[in-house]
């Protein structure tokens, strides 16, 4: 036993020396552009420009294309939402909302159809080895993003459950640093659905106050 994890350490440490600067370098934007998400800052959009230029190659790299194809579709949402977020700042509106019953299920549906289609897809069409679960997390990816700009409360949900998922992928495609940056994303993702639900109540509560009023 003690030899096996050993041998597993040796393993772990040596995938570290190879890791890229690429990889770092998406890694650790990655982690600032979540951590700016979580508190609200505008400067999480041109960081994570920079996260996903990087992790565009890197997942190419590893043939993992649903991630690889995602990083472009970030790289066009964090542009829309560096600009929705500028909008909002300056029209002084409320800055969190929240799903009603039917758009969960709206979303919910999205998810699970769009989950099938792109696992079709990098089945058929890519090498990878991993066309399902690739599908599936990109999937979740692309809804939690499409919430996430319009500032919608349950985008930190999805976060936290596509994460989850992502870490045990990246360790099988031995990418270990981007499978603790995604460790270090849950914890951030978390944060940012504590903070968020606290803003989204308090705005609440002061509607209706002044309903009442």
């Amino acid at each position: 036993m003690q030899v096996l994890a050993l041998s597993i350490g040796q393993h772990i440490a040596d995938e570290f020396n190879q890791t890229t600067p690429l990889e770092w370098i998406g890694a650790l934007t990655g982690i600032a552009c979540v951590y700016l998400a979580a508190i609200q800052n505008i400067w999480n959009w041109p960081v994570a420009i920079i996260s996903v230029m990087a992790y565009t190659i890197v997942f190419y790299k590893s043939m993992l294309y649903g991630d690889a194809g995602l990083q472009i579709y970030f790289l066009g949402t964090s542009i829309y939402g560096w600009y929705f977020w500028i909008k909002k700042k300056e029209r002084n509106e409320k800055p969190v909302t929240s799903l009603n019953a039917k758009e969960y299920s709206f979303i919910i549906l999205a998810t699970l159809i769009l989950s099938l289609l792109l696992g079709l897809f990098l089945k058929k069409f890519t090498p990878t080895n991993v066309p399902y679960i690739d599908g599936f997390c990109t999937a979740v990816s692309f809804i939690a993003q499409i919430l996430m700009t319009r500032k919608i409360l349950q985008n930190w949900a999805l976060w936290i459950f596509v994460d989850i998922c992502y870490v045990p992928l990246y360790i099988y495609k031995n990418l270990y640093v981007t499978a603790i940056l995604y460790i270090i994303l849950l914890v951030l993702a978390w944060m940012g659905h504590l903070d968020w639900q606290k803003e989204y109540r308090k705005d609440l509560l002061v509607e209706v106050g002044s309903e009442i009023s």
